[in-house]
């Protein structure tokens, strides 16, 4: 074996800026120095031997002068020390010296100090010469009896590696530990040992599980977690075993340490499907979720949870549990408690709805009585947004639901609001029965509501669903309350000089006593006036909107207004009431076009605002049938078709996702054999412990595309050309936030090359999501026996693609515009292709950015000629990308034209995200980017 074949088990940084001792001046210290000047001297051998100096004439001086110290830091540098020399001849012979260590090692093995008892053990476990190991044989024997743990737990550890590496020198090593693991008592000892067992003598490991089978809930959780692996492998391999065990597994659900609990319920898992297992495992990831406080493992277990739910089988037996998972909303981490949401949602059923809202109302409820913060906002929108669901699945709870949820539309907290009214509008326009409750709260909550995108929306719903004369009575009064006096700028100019005063404050001072020059009492009383400061007067909610210069809900008001005032017309039949009515309504209408037109509002009204109050005036004015069947007829179709769209929308994905789920087996499918399957291909029969080490490693095997090119190969970077002297090429693997590089090195001179080191560089200062993250490498190295200066060797730059970064998600179109509007870097491509289908130029867009887009596929179906889509993604690090896909197919230029257009990609900071999404459209299809980098949106 070459000196570069070595195994070595220690690597040590060192600074190269210092010259390297002579062996001579080495010599001198180990010789004749102090313990400070020899540890500094092992010290430095020990690096040269490291950088691949030989330093043969070292070795007999370190035994003679340095082996015998007793020093403690001297004996653990001379542990690393031997691990490293050469013990070996050219010839593979052991050398002679090595007697003499070997015999010192036999006296540290006797030593008093457990600490350098157990530290030499350890070192056994890296000796390779077997010529080395069998003079010790009996002392390491005898560390089994030790007094102290720490000696007997590295005692078999040692037993164990010498059993593996050279059977011969301990071949009753298996009955040995069997021994000393049944009169053993510390529970780490026990551990080594029983691990020993498991890979040496599963046979004795399952022999000694049987005798103390009914004890092991009393071991120690180290001891445990080790049973469990063992249980879960032995019944991985031989099935018929699971009767033996599945009852330890059950015990060790109760154990007091998480880690156990947590393996033993996936251990079960996989080990039985009957619906008692499932529930017991179940049971107890609950458990472990509550009583956890590291929200990490919360999000884990929680992971498993779902898992579990993806079985068909499985998710009969979790939707009793439903409660029971509503348990972990006592925690307060906004993700877990959105995650426990969605888990119930998908399990809830007829059976346990009614007592999942009722636990729903109760934390809608609470959210009111706590300290307002961001997540406290966010969670009560998650509950709304649960309750909505429940809901529309379950319509028979929306009258339980809805006298709750209403309460919210006056919340300070627009977002929660406003899914409120969207669950509203939902919920009056499908359940026909519940319409009267639904207006009466609205007309409670009305004059309530403080923000306007909230009024803008009550006030359309109350004109579009109250059809009754107390009804839209109601209406109207509500409107002139929220309105206060009119007209309204008559009103506001009296205020503003004072006609209309405020009644004046009269306040009495408190009496004061006062001395005066002689030495007498006065007492002195003031009676003062005071007229309050001038401030905003409170105004009534519209009139504050309308003063602020929102006329947009001026002009909902004036469609509203004209609804209820037709529908009135239709209703009551006597003409004195019918004219008084809509002059009631013409008059508001013109008052607020007043208001709009004069300089009291803070900006003025639109022109679009006043075209739609002009319309409707004009309307009341004619009432004609026409007009009346748009307003009162088509509007609500409108809304009908958008919401059997959004409902037909929503069973379609939930189909696809429950087809997923579904393992459908055809007739003429092949049947796999399990001694058959290649690894890769292999599922429920996959050892659980290895992939868990695998996955935590980033070394998953994924599902390679069908194209060959598509493997690890395609990802392989040339780092060097093939005559430079090193080579050098790197396979890149992304796993979430770690960048793995494998780079392999190859020296093509013929000389030894020493001190070889990879140097890497990242563009900017930390690995952050930029265009594409970029290594610049360089290759140093020093030629053995060469004096000139290190050589150097240029690598290519490595390039880590930004897509592996991104995965696609979903939000609502609320979220996406909120987004969009306070995202402030931007990247606008414009399109130049070759495509020339609209459809077939958006999926090239989806499968060129990973974005997932969120326009419904009716949006879309159709051909017009143009197309717009909503498109949004999310990195690991949590940002977020959205993209507006503008184009059109111009006809006037033929059937073969291409697409045209433009693509805008918004991000919240200036990190390069908007410009590498759309790096990937410019590079694939030729397409031109306006400007080198993102700029401010106004």
């Amino acid at each position: 074996m070459t000196a570069a074949e070595n195994v070595c088990y220690t690597l040590i940084n060192v600074p190269m800026d210092s010259e390297p001792p002579s062996e001579i001046s080495l010599k001198t210290d180990l010789e004749k120095g102090d313990v400070k000047a020899k540890t500094e001297a092992l010290k430095k051998v020990i690096i040269m031997i490291l950088n691949g100096e030989k330093l043969p004439g070292l070795l007999m001086t370190i035994i003679r002068f340095v082996l015998p110290l007793q020093d403690h830091t001297i004996k653990k540098l001379l542990l690393v020390f031997w691990e490293i020399v050469p013990k070996t001849t050219p010839d593979g012979k052991l050398l002679q010296e090595m007697i003499l260590v070997c015999d010192a090692y036999r006296k540290d093995l006797q030593h008093p100090n457990e600490f350098i008892r157990g530290s030499t053990l350890r070192f056994l476990c890296k000796l390779k010469e077997s010529e080395l190991l069998e003079p010790l044989m009996p002392a390491i024997r005898a560390c089994l009896e030790h007094r102290h743990s720490y000696v007997r737990r590295n005692a078999v550890l040692a037993i164990y590696t010498i059993y593996r590496n050279f059977e011969n020198l301990i071949p009753d090593a298996p009955e040995l530990i069997h021994d000393f693991l049944v009169n053993e008592k510390d529970s780490s000892c026990k551990r080594n040992a029983f691990m020993m067992l498991i890979h040496a003598d599963q046979d004795r490991a399952l022999d000694y599980l049987s005798t103390c089978i009914d004890q092991v809930h009393a071991f120690g959780d180290i001891l445990q977690l080790v049973i469990v692996e063992l249980i879960y492998k032995v019944c991985h391999a031989n099935p018929s075993e699971r009767a033996r065990f599945i009852r330890c597994i059950y015990n060790l659900l109760q154990s007091s340490s998480p880690a156990v609990k947590y393996e033993a319920a996936g251990t079960l898992v996989t080990l039985s499907s009957a619906p008692t297992a499932i529930k017991a495992a179940a049971q107890c990831y609950i458990d472990l979720i509550i009583k956890e406080s590291d929200n990490n493992v919360k999000l884990i277990v929680l992971d498993r949870l779902i898992e579990l739910k993806e079985h068909p089988t499985h998710e009969r037996v979790l939707q009793d549990l439903v409660m029971d998972i509503l348990r972990v909303l006592s925690t307060p981490d906004l993700e877990v408690r959105k995650k426990t949401l969605q888990l119930a949602l998908d399990l809830v059923s007829s059976r346990n709805v009614e007592e999942l809202v009722i636990v729903l109302k109760k934390e809608v409820i609470k959210t009111n009585n706590v300290t307002e913060h961001e997540d406290t906002d966010k969670y009560r929108q998650l509950l709304v947004r649960t309750l909505h669901s429940c809901s529309v699945r379950f319509p028979d709870m929306a009258a339980n639901v809805i006298p709750v949820l209403m309460e919210f539309l006056s919340d300070n907290n627009e977002a929660a609001a406003a899914d409120v009214l969207d669950f509203v509008r939902e919920a009056i326009q499908r359940f026909d029965h519940l319409r009267p409750l639904i207006i009466e709260k609205m007309l409670e909550v009305f004059h309530a509501i403080k923000a306007v995108k909230i009024y803008r929306g009550a006030v359309w719903i109350l004109g579009e669903y109250c059809c009754t004369k107390d009804d839209i009575q109601s209406v109207m009064t509500e409107v002139r309350r929220s309105l206060g006096e009119i007209p309204i700028v008559e009103n506001e100019i009296k205020k503003e000089t004072g006609e209309v005063k405020p009644e004046e404050e009269v306040t009495v001072a408190p009496a004061q006593k006062l001395v005066t020059e002689m030495g007498t009492y006065a007492t002195q009383s003031a009676l003062s006036s005071s007229r309050p400061a001038k401030k905003e007067e409170d105004r009534p909610p519209l009139r504050g909107f309308l003063m602020d210069g929102d006329f947009f809900v001026a002009a909902s008001l004036a469609t509203t207004l004209t609804k209820v005032a037709l529908r009135y017309v239709s209703i009551v039949q006597e003409k004195r009431k019918q004219n008084s009515f809509v002059s009631e309504a013409m008059l508001i209408m013109a008052t607020i076009l007043h208001l709009g037109k004069s300089s009291l509002p803070k900006k003025p009204i639109t022109d679009d605002d006043v075209d739609r109050i002009s319309l409707c005036l004009k309307v009341l004015s004619e009432c004609s049938p026409l007009m009346n069947d748009i307003f009162n007829k088509e509007c609500r179709k409108s809304l009908s078709h958008m919401l059997s769209a959004k409902l037909e929308e929503e069973k379609l994905s939930q189909k696809k996702e429950s087809e997923k789920r579904n393992v459908t087996v055809q007739a003429d499918d092949p049947i796999s054999f399990m001694q058959l399957t290649a690894k890769n291909e292999m599922t429920s029969k996959e050892d659980q412990f290895q992939l868990s080490l695998l996955a935590a490693m980033g070394n998953t095997q994924r599902k390679e595309a069908a194209d060959p090119l598509a493997s690890k190969l395609n990802k392989v970077t040339q780092l060097t050309g093939f005559s430079d002297p090193v080579y050098a090429e790197a396979y890149v693997h992304v796993n979430q936030y770690d960048i793995v590089l494998d780079v392999l090195v190859v020296n093509q001179t013929s000389d030894t090359l020493q001190n070889c080191t990879l140097e890497l560089a990242t563009l900017g200062k930390k690995l952050s999501v930029i265009t594409f993250t970029l290594f610049f490498c360089l290759a140093v190295y020093d030629v053995s026996g060469a004096a000139s200066d290190r050589n150097c060797v240029v690598l290519s730059d490595i390039h880590i693609d930004i897509m592996d970064y991104i995965q696609p998600a979903s939000c609502t179109d609320a979220e996406f515009r909120q987004m969009w509007a306070e995202f402030e870097w931007e990247n606008k491509v414009t399109v130049n292709t070759n495509i020339a289908n609209l459809n077939e130029y958006l999926h090239h867009i989806l499968n060129s950015t990973n974005m997932k887009c969120l326009t419904p596929e009716k949006a879309l179906s159709g051909f017009c000629g143009f197309m717009a889509a909503n498109l949004y993604a999310r990195s690991i690090f949590g940002e977020d990308a959205l993209a507006n896909v503008s184009i059109e197919k111009p006809i006037h230029l033929g059937p073969d034209a291409p697409v045209t257009g433009h693509i805008r990609i918004r991000a919240k900071s200036q990190r390069g995200w908007e410009l590498t999404v759309g790096d990937p459209l410019s590079w694939g299809y030729n397409a031109t980017t306006e400007g080198t980098q993102g700029f401010w949106t106004t």
